[in-house]
């Protein structure tokens, strides 16, 4: 079959400005196990709106195209295309997948750690006008590469769900991993109540977590958390030291035993090691700015707490996320999380709105006018 030669895009030229609804070009032929797949859904993730606004950059970035959670059905296939299990792909099948990665470096390799990969192939990584050009997900077609890890999808998750899995829900997923799990009838505190707080306040609830707390805001999005699991919500309102006594209150005065930092804020790991038990753990996962937190390396001592980073997630963390949405599909409200999808008009809108609070996980359906 003749493949096409462009495909509509929503493209970021410049930060802080809407996006330029244009034709791309696309490869003019499918490297052996790449894919070249109609998007049906993209979600929208911090990261983009980072982008977006420019809170994330780098030389020679732009234009591109925005978009890193997605899935699609497949157009056409190249020679040898298969998902990570080994499973033949051919045109129609329904399919996510999770960035490439380059299978050479000391991280692919010896560390054999997928997200330590010094070259992984994300969509805002490519400028959009050098070849393979398409593959963020505000595209109407998107080239998967043949380094991207693909999985078949089952019929049982939902098209936000599984976009979702690709990055929000296998980041999650990987920080309570890499704790070692919540120990049953244990206290965790999630900061932050975006896609990623939420989710983690419903994971922690499922896990068996005693008792959940969720520091953030704003109000609205506090009462989506009371649904998602939280047993009390901690408005950061209350500022630095008043969240942390609100939570040293709701504990007697113990503290959490876990505390995942999904907000970033530059009080952030202060208020986290304060709000900490003896021999807690604390995960940092949203803290990617390049602006130092201040962290009390003292208390972290004498409290004998243990602190681990969590970047992301792989193949394995997005395989997982996709299990966890089928398993547990009734358990929590998880379309609640997700705006009306919107074309690739409407991009710059969604970005906007996300931005200002008003949307937790904005959905781009590029099939809609």
């Amino acid at each position: 079959m003749s493949l096409p030669a462009t495909t509509r895009a929503a493209v970021l030229t410049a930060h802080g400005s809407a996006l330029t609804v244009q034709d791309i070009p696309l490869p003019d032929k499918l490297e052996p196990g790449a894919a070249l797949v109609e998007i049906t859904c993209t979600t929208l993730c911090g990261t983009d709106v980072h982008l977006w606004a420019g809170g994330m950059t780098f030389p020679g970035m732009l234009p591109m195209v925005l978009g890193h959670e997605m899935v699609g059905t497949i157009v056409a296939v190249g020679d040898g295309a298969a998902d990570t299990l080994g499973r033949p792909l051919s045109a129609g099948d329904r399919i996510g997948w999770s960035e490439s990665t380059c299978g050479n470096c000391f991280g692919c390799t010896v560390l054999r750690e997928p997200v330590a990969c010094s070259d992984r192939g994300y969509g805002f990584r490519q400028r959009a006008d050098t070849w393979p050009y398409a593959t963020g997900g505000l595209v109407k077609h998107c080239y998967v590469t043949p380094g991207a890890a693909k999985l078949l999808l089952p019929d049982d998750v939902k098209d936000t769900w599984a976009a979702m899995a690709g990055c929000a829900a296998k980041t999650v997923l990987r920080a309570f991993d890499r704790v070692g799990g919540i120990r049953p009838a244990s206290t965790v505190v999630v900061q932050g109540a975006g896609a990623l707080g939420i989710f983690a306040t419903a994971v922690a609830r499922i896990a068996g977590a005693g008792k959940v707390i969720t520091v953030g805001a704003p109000d609205e999005r506090l009462r989506m958390a009371g649904q998602f699991g939280a047993d009390a919500t901690v408005s950061v309102s209350l500022g630095s030291d008043g969240c942390v006594q609100e939570v040293l209150r709701l504990t007697d005065g113990k503290g959490a035993d876990h505390v995942f930092d999904f907000a970033g804020a530059p009080s952030v790991g202060k208020e986290a090691i304060a709000m900490a038990a003896q021999r807690g753990t604390v995960a940092v996962v949203g803290s990617t700015g390049p602006a130092d937190n201040e962290v009390p390396l003292g208390t972290v001592m004498g409290k004998e707490l243990s602190v681990v980073g969590s970047l992301n997630g792989d193949i394995s963390d997005y395989y997982r996320a996709i299990q966890f949405f089928s398993t547990f599909a009734g358990r929590m409200p998880w379309d609640d999380l997700f705006s009306e999808p919107v074309g690739l008009q409407g991009a710059s809108a969604a970005l906007a709105a996300m931005s200002e609070l008003n949307q937790i996980k904005a959905v781009v359906d590029p099939r809609l006018p």
